[in-house]
């Protein structure tokens, strides 16, 4: 094979193969397949190089869109987002609904909302507000970051208890 390189790449051209940018990107963090088949099409490879690359990468476990979806999960909870937000961004990322509902099942195991909220809250502002237009700035926050009306009530009710206790 003259003219490639050890990594699958053309020397000659020094155009890497779709392997060698996908192994790149993944050694950087998760990336859920929709994400790496729009940056390996960014970088002007094949459709169909890209598809076999991908379903060989899932296949030897280097790229799981479960394990994205835990991941990205994980991180957006330490970020204080809720639920409706992350559900629409995994999906944005493109996380089919079947695999989104799994993972937001197991996080809402492990995660309680409510008292995410209401930490969130509290990090945030330092009190309640005396207004209304004050606790309404409050709510909208919350439900900013993507928590339902049920948890952003009770956020703004507790954020500044001792322990906020879920209803």
């Amino acid at each position: 094979m003259w003219g490639s390189d050890a990594s699958g790449g053309d020397a000659a051209s020094g155009k890497r193969s779709p392997r060698d940018d996908a192994i790149r990107l993944l050694a950087q963090r998760e990336y859920s397949r929709a994400e790496l088949a729009t940056r390996l099409n960014a970088r002007g490879h094949e459709a169909a190089d890209i598809a076999a690359c991908l379903d060989a990468l899932a296949e030897l476990d280097l790229q799981s869109d479960t394990r994205f979806a835990e991941s990205f999960v994980r991180s957006r909870v330490l970020r204080g987002q809720g639920p409706l937000k992350i559900r629409g961004e995994l999906a944005r990322r493109g996380i089919d609904n079947e695999q989104v509902r799994a993972t937001m099942a197991t996080a809402s195991l492990e995660v309680d909302w409510f008292a995410l909220a209401a930490e969130t809250l509290s990090r945030r502002f330092s009190d309640p507000g005396d207004t209304p237009r004050e606790r309404a700035r409050r709510e909208r926050f919350l439900a900013g970051r993507g928590f339902d009306f049920e948890q952003v009530r009770h956020a703004v009710e507790h954020a500044w208890d001792s322990a906020p206790e879920p209803p």
